[in-house]
C-alpha cells in the first residue's frame, strides 16, 4: 500500500469526515478516534467524526471519542472533500451515511475484513492485519506521523478488543510489535483491561446470564445459539452494547464449534452475530448479505428471530463443523 497517497489527500483536504460503522465496536472507535488524534497532531486539522448508533458506555473513555455525532446531526446535503470509513466491510454498514460519503470528492477506505470488495476511490486493505487499527498503524509509520499517547490508547483498544484480548488467531507478531510499541509510548495495558473488560454494569451481567440459560445446543453440543427477542431487553432495561460479548460466552463452551446470536431488530428483522471456533462463519453471513472475519461475522436478516436462526442453521448443514 502506497501510504504516501494518504498523506498527501488529507493534507490537501480542507474538510474531513470519519465515519464508523453501526453497532460500533472497539477498533472501528479506537481506529476513528486514532486515526482522529492523529491527523490533529500532525496537521493540527479537526476532523469530523460520525457514529451510527449509540457508543457502548465502555468506550465512552477514548480520547476524543466525545467529539463524534450521530448521523442524524449532519446535514446529509454537505460536500466534504475527504470521507474516510474505517472498519466498515461494505457499504450498508454505514447506514444513512453512506449518502455523505458518496458525495464526497474523494473517500478512503480501511480496513481489514476479508469481505471488502474496495468501495473507495482508495482503498488500504489488508487482510493479514488483526484490526483495522494495525493497518492505520502501519500507514503511519510509513508515513513518518508522530504518535502521542491519546492516539495511541484509541489504536492500542482496537489491537486489544479485535483480537480477544490478542487471543483470537489473527494476533501476528506484527501485532504484538504495536503493542508493545505503544505501550513504550505510554498505554498502561492493565488500566486499559479493566476499563474495556471490567466494567459492566449490573444489568448487563444479569441480562447476558438469562440469554445465555436459554440457549440452544445441536449436533452434540457442536452448535449454540440464542434468540433475543425486544421483550427480553425491555424487561431487563438493557440497550445494545449488553450484546458485546454475548456470543463468545457460547463459543467459549469446550464442546461448541459455531456460536451464533439471533437478536429482534426494533425495525423488523434481525441481526445475526456469528462466532466460530474452525469453521468460516463469514462464508455464511456473506449469503446473508453480511461478512466479517472468519471466525467472527454478522448479518441482518429480514425475518423473524425464528426463521433467521432456522435459515442460519441450515447454511450451516451445508458445511462441515
Amino acid at each position: 500500500m502506497d501510504c504516501s497517497i494518504l498523506n498527501d489527500i488529507i493534507k490537501s483536504s480542507k474538510n474531513i469526515l470519519i465515519i464508523s460503522h453501526v453497532n460500533p465496536d472497539g477498533d472501528t472507535l479506537g481506529s476513528m478516534c486514532g486515526l482522529y488524534t492523529a491527523i490533529e497532531d500532525n496537521f493540527n486539522k479537526k476532523c469530523d467524526m460520525m457514529i451510527l448508533s449509540k457508543i457502548p458506555a465502555v468506550y465512552e473513555f477514548l480520547p476524543n471519542v466525545d467529539k463524534a455525532k450521530l448521523i442524524g446531526d449532519y446535514d446529509k446535503s454537505r460536500e466534504y472533500d475527504l470521507v474516510i470509513a474505517v472498519d466498515i466491510a461494505s457499504l450498508d454498514r454505514m447506514c444513512d451515511g453512506k449518502i455523505l460519503f458518496e458525495k464526497a470528492k474523494k473517500t478512503v477506505n480501511i480496513d481489514h475484513h476479508k469481505t471488502n470488495i474496495g468501495y473507495a476511490d482508495i482503498n488500504f486493505i489488508d487482510f493479514d492485519a488483526s484490526s483495522t487499527s494495525e493497518v492505520i498503524l502501519n500507514c503511519i509509520e510509513k508515513m513518518g506521523w508522530k504518535l502521542r499517547i491519546e492516539a495511541s490508547i484509541n489504536f492500542y483498544v482496537g489491537l486489544l478488543t479485535d483480537t480477544g484480548s490478542f487471543r483470537f488467531d489473527n494476533t501476528k507478531p506484527s501485532t504484538l510489535c504495536w503493542a508493545s510499541k505503544l505501550v513504550e509510548i505510554g498505554v498502561y495495558p492493565a488500566d486499559i483491561y479493566k476499563k474495556v473488560y471490567e466494567s459492566d454494569s449490573k444489568t448487563i451481567i444479569l441480562f447476558q446470564a438469562y440469554c445465555v440459560s436459554r440457549a440452544k445446543f445441536l449436533q452434540d453440543d457442536k452448535i449454540a445459539y440464542t434468540i433475543v427477542y425486544k421483550k427480553d431487553m425491555e424487561k431487563f432495561g438493557a440497550g445494545d452494547d449488553a450484546m458485546e460479548g454475548l456470543t463468545e460466552k457460547l463459543r467459549g463452551i469446550i464442546t461448541t464449534r459455531i456460536a451464533f446470536v439471533v437478536k429482534e431488530m426494533k425495525s423488523g428483522g434481525s441481526k445475526v452475530s456469528m462466532r466460530s471456533k474452525f469453521a468460516d462463519v463469514a462464508e455464511i453471513c456473506k449469503v446473508f448479505g453480511g461478512g466479517g472475519h472468519k471466525f467472527a461475522a454478522g448479518c441482518t436478516i429480514k425475518a423473524s428471530p425464528e426463521n433467521a436462526a432456522k435459515r442460519i442453521l441450515e447454511e450451516i448443514n451445508k458445511r462441515e463443523i
